[in-house]
């Protein structure tokens, strides 16, 4: 299965511009970590808040007048409708901004773009999230569209980790996963502190721990780079096939219609083919070039 053949182009463009926004207000802001925050936002178009869709693992473009806009993966649910949510972790100019602005603040929106997870290809099997820091959130999206969707999926592992219990994103989420029986969570840290109870350990080392079965089951991964590449051989070692594992790519993202060569890996353009790939797929530039 290549999984950059599913593709889901953007349906929400501005006639005759296709880097105009459209307007979004923020509705409520969730402090994750001392540098990440969740946005939950609505169209003001009355209109496109009814119509917008989106798929798992799709991501858009957010702007702020005056100083730019990005490519961030949509972290909501589309089985869950309320609101759109982005989470964002502080690392420049355009993020910056966006953790300046509060509750009513307007947004440009642009999307949604790429290709998504591809839930055909999921249904029926075992699925392990493999998750890293803000990693969690592009999971957390077909995470939750797999438990609105329970009957259609069998056994879910989540193993989520980060750095220390200070990063640990969508707190909120993994004690709903925790509590859920039809689901094995296990969250650790690299390092745990001076109240930290929990499991210690890296993400791929406790992956190897846990060992799920790779019998009819599906991989999907995503954190830090440093945390994918050992990711993939340690579910190698536990029998899974290049096919069966997953990741979303967003590295060097921009334009997110494949006309700038930004995300250019290989003769692959992240924001194009994917962000949604096999192992099989990227295999061969992972480890050197993301």
């Amino acid at each position: 299965m290549a999984v950059s053949d599913i593709s889901h182009r953007p349906r929400f463009l501005r006639e005759g511009n296709v880097y105009l926004p459209h307007l979004a207000v923020i509705e409520k802001i969730v402090d994750e970590t001392f540098d990440t925050k969740t946005f939950h936002f609505s169209f003001k178009d009355e209109r496109l808040r009814e119509e917008f869709t989106f798929q798992s693992g799709q991501f858009c473009l957010l702007s702020v007048l005056g100083i730019g806009e990005a490519p961030f993966c949509i972290s909501s649910s589309p089985t869950r409708r309320d609101q759109l949510e982005c989470s964002i972790r502080q690392v420049g100019r355009l993020t910056r901004a966006l953790h300046r602005l509060g509750v009513g603040a307007e947004i440009g929106f642009r999307g949604s773009y790429g290709n998504s997870f591809p839930l055909d290809f999921l249904e029926g099997k075992n699925l392990v999230f493999v998750g890293g820091g803000i990693g969690l959130a592009p999971l957390r999206s077909l995470i939750w569209n797999v438990i609105d969707n329970r009957d259609k999926y069998g056994d879910i592992d989540i193993i989520y980790g980060a750095r220390s219990p200070a990063d640990l994103c969508f707190r909120y989420d993994l004690e709903a996963w925790e509590k859920d029986k039809t689901i094995n969570m296990v969250t650790t840290v690299d390092k745990g502190d001076e109240v930290w109870t929990g499991r210690e350990g890296l993400v791929p080392v406790v992956l190897g721990e846990v060992a799920p079965s790779a019998d009819n089951s599906v991989a999907i991964v995503c954190g830090p780079p440093v945390m994918i590449r050992f990711t993939f051989p340690a579910l190698e070692r536990l029998g899974f096939t290049l096919e069966q594992m997953l990741t979303t790519l967003e590295k060097r993202m921009k334009c997110g219609i494949g006309k700038c060569g930004r995300c250019n890996i290989g003769n692959i353009y992240v924001c194009r083919d994917g962000p949604v790939f096999s192992y099989a797929e990227i295999k061969n530039f992972v480890s050197s070039e993301y």
